[in-house]
Parts: C-alpha cells; structure tokens; sequence
C-alpha cells in the first residue's frame, strides 16, 4: 500500500510513477487525494467540536457551583447538540477513512527507478544467460516433458484429471522421487541463512490482502467460503504476514525465511496459453524465499542474495537460464523490481520463469503493518520495514526443463550429481 503521506504531498510524482506501468495505472489518484483532504477536514472538524463539548462541560460545572442552574442547563442542552454533531463528524470522518484505504489497496506500487520502462513483455531486459547454445541440444532432448513423463511413467495427467479435472498433474514413482529430491536440496541449500518454516496453507482474506494477492487477484485464487479462507498461492503469502501488526528491533534484520509448500492459483486468465503438461498448472510444489530488511539498501542487498541462491540451484541442477529484468509493464502489482529466473526446456524450445524475484520495498509491509524501531537520530520511533521474496524453486517448470535437458538417448533421463544423495546415489531415471 503507498504512503497517503506521499500521495499527499506530491500525488503529481506518484500519478506520474504509476503511470511508468501504463496508461491510466494512476486513475484513482486524485480522488484519494480529495477524500483525503474532505476526511482531514471532517478530523480537523470533529476535534473543534469535541474541544467546545469540553469547555462546555467546564463551564456547567462553574454555572452550577454559583447557582445558576438555568444557565447551566442551556449550557448542556448546547453540549448534548454539539456531542450528536460530534458523533455524525466521527462517522463521516471514519467512513471517509475507510473508503481511503480500499482506494489505497486498490493502487499498485511504485516501480523502482531501476525498472526498465516497457509496454510489455517484449520491453523486458535479459541482464545474462548461462549454459545456453541452442545449437548444443540433441534431438534425444527436443522431446516434450509430458511425452517423457509418459513414456517412463513419472507423469500421470490423464489420471490426475480424472481425479480433479484439467491442468492438475500427478507424479508417480520416479517422478515423485525426483520432486521431492529437489525441494530438499534446496532447503538444504539454503539452510545457512534462512529459517524453515512449514505455514498454514489456508490463510484469512487479511493475510492474503497484506501481499496485495486481494482484492485485486481474487479471481486467480481459491476461496473456501464457508470458513473465508482463502488457499495460499504461494508460501509468501503467510510467511509476509509472519511479522504482521509487530514491531521488530532493526537491529535484528534482516529476517530471512523459507517455506516448502503446495501451492493453488486457478489461472484463470490461461485461455489461449499453453497448459500441457507441467506449463501451467493448478496445484504445484514450490520452495519460497522471504526476508524482512530495514530499508531500501538492506532489501536490496536481499533481492541479490536470493537471485544469487535461485541461480546456484540451477546450476546444481544443469540447466540452461537467463535472468530478465522486468519491465515496469510486467511488474506484478505490488512489487517495485523483478528479475525473473528463466530455465530452458530444450523439449518445447521455450523459457520457462522458475523464480520471479521481487523487492516491494514498504508496500507489503505497510498492508501488514510490519514495523521495526528505527536506529538513533532516523527522526522517527519506527520505520516501515521492507520485503524481498523469491522462489527457489517452482518446480513443475524447473521438473519440465530438467526431464527435457538431461533425457538420454536411450530414453533415460540422467540424474545430476547434487540430487544423488536424495535418490540413494542413483544415476538415471529408466521406465517401468
């Protein structure tokens, strides 16, 4: 959520930030400005009011210590109007106030001034790529996943939309082993420096509200109504509210965590893409990174560290990547830089984003009210703190790219070293 500080002192700079996204990503700006101006007033308003009910108050009492007990009740008469007025003020004044804050979880957040501007996806900037030479590929390699999946038995999506209905996959055998092989390298990798933690995965509409997922992406999630609960679709989302409505020593951050978890999102705007296989999916495994930093500088420094763990893991792993610098168009609502982590599935010949690693600088926070006492001298008691968060990885792509990438021409798929040890030393997946 942005600052209505910020909106009220320069809502021409914020209107003209938000508009780096597109035209139009600012409309709502001047009403909150003039909501907020009106609610200010009705404050300002109020609080004359209740001033003059006090002195009012004082005086009835010196009326009635002097015996003057007509005037004393005019002067309460006078007390008991102004007190309705007074509560009709609060009312407007608390309205008012709320339709602010909707308005505000309406806007999305600023882009750094680092993003790349851009209209869409092809404004997006690859900053590097690793282990990539199309011309390197085997035609053993430039098979689908889903046909690998099949043939070795590892992939059952017939049966899993059987079971629950399209774009829900199923692993089988080696394909289960292999999943749950890299998740646990890669909470093992990432041991050193972040906390593991196993969150709820239903969540309140107010933990999913503080990431920005409601209610702009109530569409794409899923919703238990009887109890209004809502289904995470990704870890961040409770691991953002871990720290909510607390106040943290920022002597103690950055705060690092990560969280292995099913994940759910209903793709509702996936008509026309291409969900075969493990492309697109409705339940899906992911490892995710977050840390809690003070300040832009700390956060950043975060952003780097994640995108650093996200590349080693692929790299473990053998397999192609980039990494893109998303262009202010293709920004997520509520972050202000992305780089997304991009593997190569030889199979289907695409780049398939495995990791979207996001600073939101004090956007989340500010929703979860995330606070840290600031250090001596800042001029404040408390500072709103930042987030960073980034998969490590989501595996359905990271699976797909890897089955296509190390397939055999045998029809085997070789297992790297960094995921023998998961698999008791075993070398390669072979069919049933």
């Amino acid at each position: 959520m942005l600052d209505i500080r910020l909106i009220r002192s320069d809502p021409g700079a914020v209107k003209a930030a938000l508009d780096r996204r597109g035209p139009g990503t600012s409309d709502g700006v001047d009403d909150v400005v003039a909501q907020d101006a009106e609610q200010r007033r009705l404050v300002a308003s109020r609080d004359e009011t209740r001033s003059r009910i006090k002195s009012l108050s004082r005086e009835v009492g010196r009326l009635r210590g002097e015996g003057r007990a007509d005037e004393a009740e005019a002067a309460m008469a006078q007390s008991r109007s102004l007190g309705d007025e007074e509560e009709a003020l609060a009312k407007a004044a608390a309205e008012l106030a709320d339709g602010i804050r909707a308005a505000l979880l309406g806007l999305p957040n600023l882009p750094s001034e680092e993003a790349p501007d851009g209209a869409g996806e092809q404004d997006n900037v690859v900053l590097r790529s690793e282990g990539y030479d199309a011309a390197a590929y085997g035609e053993h390699q430039r098979v689908p996943h889903w046909e690998i999946g099949a043939e070795l038995g590892i992939l059952d999506n017939e049966r899993a939309t059987r079971i629950s209905g399209s774009m829900f996959t199923m692993y089988r055998g080696w394909g289960a082993r292999l999943l749950r092989a890299m998740v646990q390298l890669s909470l093992d990798r990432n041991a050193d420096a972040y906390e593991e933690v196993r969150p709820p995965t239903l969540v309140r509409t107010q933990t999913m509200t503080s990431t920005g997922h409601l209610p702009k992406f109530a569409d794409e999630a899923y919703h238990v109504e009887r109890d209004d609960l809502w289904a995470i679709p990704t870890a961040e989302v409770p691991l953002t509210s871990l720290h909510g409505d607390e106040i943290l020593d920022g002597a103690d951050l950055p705060l690092r965590y990560m969280a292995y978890t099913s994940c759910f999102r209903r793709e509702a705007g996936s008509a026309g893409k291409d969900t075969r296989g493990l492309l697109r999916v409705h339940e899906f495994d992911k490892v995710e990174l977050l840390a809690v930093a003070a300040g832009r500088e700390q956060a950043i420094a975060c952003q780097r560290d994640v995108l650093a763990r996200g590349e080693g893991l692929l790299r473990d792993l053998g397999l192609a990547y980039r990494v893109v610098d998303l262009c202010t168009a293709e920004l997520g609502n509520s972050a202000a830089r992305t780089w997304d982590i991009e593997a190569y599935a030889p199979g289907v010949d695409q780049w398939l984003e495995v990791s979207s690693v996001s600073w939101f600088g004090d956007y989340q926070a500010r929703r979860a009210n995330i606070r840290y006492r600031a250090a001596e001298g800042s001029g404040r008691a408390t500072e709103v703190a930042h987030t960073v968060n980034g998969s490590a990885m989501g595996w359905p792509r990271t699976v797909a790219a890897y089955l296509e990438t190390h397939r055999q021409p045998d029809g085997s798929v070789a297992i790297v070293e960094a995921l023998r040890p998961y698999v008791a030393g075993a070398d390669r997946i072979v069919g049933r």
